[in-house]
C-alpha cells in the first residue's frame, strides 16, 4: 500500500479504537498487525521486542483499573490493555514495513508536505545514528575526565546541544550546495504514485473494521 495511505489508514484505526472502547476491535487489530509482521518475516527478537516493552505498561494499568478502581470491571482492565498493545504492534509493523525515504517522498508528492519539511524530516532521519554516536562520545570523553554523565545528566544534553547546532550549519551548507531551494519547486526523480489498487485496499480494511467496531462487543 501507499505509504501515505497506510499512515492515513492506520492513524483513523488507531482513534476509532481510542474513541470507542472495543475489546474485539482492539483484539483484531493486534491479531492482524502480528499477522502482517510475520508475513513481513520481521526478526523474532524484535517481535519478541514489540511484545515485552509494553508488558509493563499494561500491567499497570491493569491492576489500578482492576484492583483500585471502582467496580472492578476486568472487561475495560483488559480492553485498555489490549489497545496498549494494538497501538504498539500496529505502529511496529508501519515502522518495519515503511522505508523512512519513500515514506517522506510520499508524503511531500501525494499529501503536499512543503518541501522544506520533507527534507528536514529526511535530515533528521538520517542524523539519529550519528547523534547516537556523539552522546556515546560525550559519555566517554566525561569518563575519561572523572566524570560520569548519566542519561538525565543537563550537561550531556547541553553538549549534544552545542554539536547539534555545528551540524545544522554544514546540513544546511550541503543542500545548498546540492541546489536545494526552499521557494523553488523540486524535479521528481523517482514518482510514488497511488493506483487504485491502493485505494481499494485502504476502503476495504477501514469498512471492514467499522462492524467489528461498532457491532460486535463483550
Amino acid at each position: 500500500m501507499n505509504p501515505s495511505l497506510k499512515l492515513l489508514l492506520l492513524c483513523l484505526l488507531t482513534i476509532e479504537i481510542t474513541i470507542i472502547p472495543n475489546l474485539i476491535a482492539n483484539l483484531c487489530l493486534i491479531v492482524g498487525s502480528l499477522i502482517l509482521l510475520i508475513i513481513n518475516h520481521i526478526n523474532y527478537k524484535k517481535l519478541c521486542y514489540f511484545t515485552i516493552v509494553p508488558l509493563s505498561a499494561c500491567i499497570s494499568v491493569f491492576f489500578t483499573i482492576y484492583f483500585y478502581a471502582p467496580g472492578h470491571n476486568l472487561t475495560y482492565a483488559l480492553t485498555l490493555i489490549s489497545r496498549i498493545y494494538a497501538f504498539a504492534l500496529s505502529g511496529a509493523y508501519f515502522a518495519t514495513s515503511t522505508d523512512n525515504y519513500t515514506l517522506v517522498k510520499s508524503l511531500e508528492q501525494n499529501a503536499h508536505l512543503p518541501s522544506k519539511f520533507a527534507y528536514g524530516s529526511l535530515a533528521a532521519f538520517n542524523l539519529l545514528p550519528k547523534i547516537y554516536e556523539e552522546v556515546k562520545r560525550i559519555r566517554i570523553a566525561g569518563q575519561m575526565r572523572g566524570l560520569f554523565l548519566s542519561f538525565w545528566s543537563t550537561k550531556l544534553y547541553f553538549k549534544a546541544i552545542i554539536s547539534a547546532m555545528t551540524w545544522a550549519d554544514s546540513l544546511s551548507q550541503g543542500m545548498a550546495s546540492h541546489g536545494y531551494r526552499e521557494e523553488k519547486s523540486r524535479s521528481v526523480i523517482i514518482s510514488i504514485l497511488v493506483t487504485k489498487k491502493d485505494w481499494l485496499l485502504f476502503f476495504s480494511i477501514l469498512l471492514l473494521f467499522q462492524p467489528i467496531l461498532f457491532i460486535f462487543h463483550i
